[in-house]
């Protein structure tokens, strides 16, 4: 019975997983689609300044960031990060009812 749980429990977090790997590819397909009509636009409409750059960065860096999260390779913030903070809040809590 506890085995049937566990592999339950497996599999959701897998299925949650694949769900984030998809959201991301459908993230990084609508950038590469949109950005160079972005691209075109920029160069009919005002060719000497290259505004579509901050198209380029500003949609660039959250799909970075959405790609370090899906494949778990976050620099800050990650399972360990949050452990560490979790037990640091119980701690305090704790010797805040030890001086009580």
């Amino acid at each position: 019975m506890e085995n049937n749980y566990f592999e339950g429990e497996r599999y959701y977090h897998a299925q949650k997983r694949v769900k984030e790997i998809r959201s991301f590819y459908e993230h990084l397909t609508v950038y590469i689609l949109v950005n160079p009509i972005v691209i075109v636009v920029n160069m009919m409409t005002s060719p000497g300044y290259l505004w579509c750059i901050w198209s380029l960065m500003g949609w660039g860096i959250p799909i970075v960031l959405h790609g370090l999260k899906a494949f778990n390779l976050p620099p800050f913030f990650n399972k360990k990060w949050e452990e560490r903070k979790i037990r640091e809040i119980l701690e305090k809590e704790q010797n805040q009812k030890n001086w009580k």
